[in-house]
């Protein structure tokens, strides 16, 4: 398998061929589904609605790793938490076809959920708490910890290695870099320790799916892909937005629910800069590794230009000055 183009030999015939190697009989009908670290596929079936099809990219995850993602899932699903598990079928979730690991979901459809409106803040922290209460009840052992190292300072020495960065400011771009690394690291001395716990690891509003109607009405939260070890506040910044009294008024929102089911530790606000830094450290290095893949260029046709790393070293110097600000405060 070539690993700069992982997907090349993945057919529509070859996905058609994996369901059907777990005793399903598909129509044919096949839509390509938005997600660029794996391929996702909605597979029509001859009896009853259509599944999603998930094919993990290769090299990634272990199959352990892959499994605990699985377990922890099925685990909220168990308690009536509003998450899509992945099927049980021919022994087991994980499945392999022609060297592609995948796994089968039933199909949910939604839209995103309104974050201007308080009683959907409420709700999501609410659902967000009862995660976080399972999450904390034990620990992955084979999904990695949301860290400095792999989120910041790896990622950082893999762009100026490979050469991404334009020479003529790459000198700039590392400095605002090392000094935003230092903030993070200031900011997390600050907090102190933290409890770590299983996380969703991506809860924006893109994984979140809404539904308005019947006994299923309110949040589904899919896609627990990047699911890690972590603080318990990464699932909650990300659904914050706008200027620091907005996301004050929108946290404050959160946590009315989140509290029901989950304590939260005040300190980790004094992360929320800090973990926004590294995720957008991160995700520059997650674009560059996925560069030879064919379906990143036309993607994000702006990455790798000059000005895109110029509104990077600007948006760090943004991050830097934020990290020096006082955390939101709750009461």
């Amino acid at each position: 398998m070539d690993s700069d183009q992982p997907f090349s030999s993945l057919t529509p015939d070859g996905v058609m061929d994996a369901v059907d190697s777990v005793g399903l009989a598909p129509d044919g009908r096949l839509l390509a589904l938005n997600s660029f670290e794996n391929r996702v596929y909605q597979i029509g079936m001859e009896e009853g609605p259509p599944l999603v099809a998930k094919f993990y990219r290769p090299d990634r995850w272990s199959d352990a790793a892959i499994l605990e993602e699985h377990a922890f899932v099925a685990d909220l699903a168990d308690r009536e938490i509003p998450v899509v598990p992945p099927l049980s079928l021919a022994g087991g979730t994980l499945h392999r076809f022609a060297g592609f690991r995948f796994a089968l979901f039933e199909k949910h459809g939604g839209r995103a959920p309104e974050l201007d409106a308080p009683d959907t803040l409420e709700w999501l922290g609410r659902f967000i708490g009862r995660i976080h209460a399972v999450g904390a009840v034990s620990s992955y052992q084979h999904r990695p910890r949301l860290d400095i190292e792999s989120f910041g300072s790896e990622p950082r020495d893999y762009l100026l290695s490979h050469d991404f960065i334009p020479a003529d400011i790459r000198t700039v771009w590392h400095s605002v870099a090392d000094q935003a690394l230092t903030g993070v690291r200031r900011s997390f001395a600050d907090a102190g320790k933290t409890r770590g716990l299983r996380l969703h690891g991506d809860c924006h509003v893109g994984n979140v799916l809404w539904t308005d109607g019947g006994a299923t009405r309110g949040p589904h939260f899919v896609d627990f892909d990047d699911s890690r070890m972590g603080p318990a506040v990464q699932d909650l910044w990300l659904l914050l937005s706008g200027e620091r009294t907005e996301m004050t008024r929108q946290l404050k929102l959160l946590l009315s629910g989140y509290r029901r089911f989950c304590d939260f530790d005040p300190r980790e606000l004094r992360l929320i800069e800090a973990l926004r830094t590294l995720r957008l450290i991160h995700y520059s290095a997650w674009i560059a590794r996925r560069w030879q893949d064919p379906a990143f260029p036309p993607a994000f046709p702006w990455f790798n230009t000059q000005r895109y790393w110029q509104d990077r070293i600007l948006e760090l110097r943004e991050q830097v000055a934020l990290m020096d600000e006082p955390p939101l405060e709750l009461d």
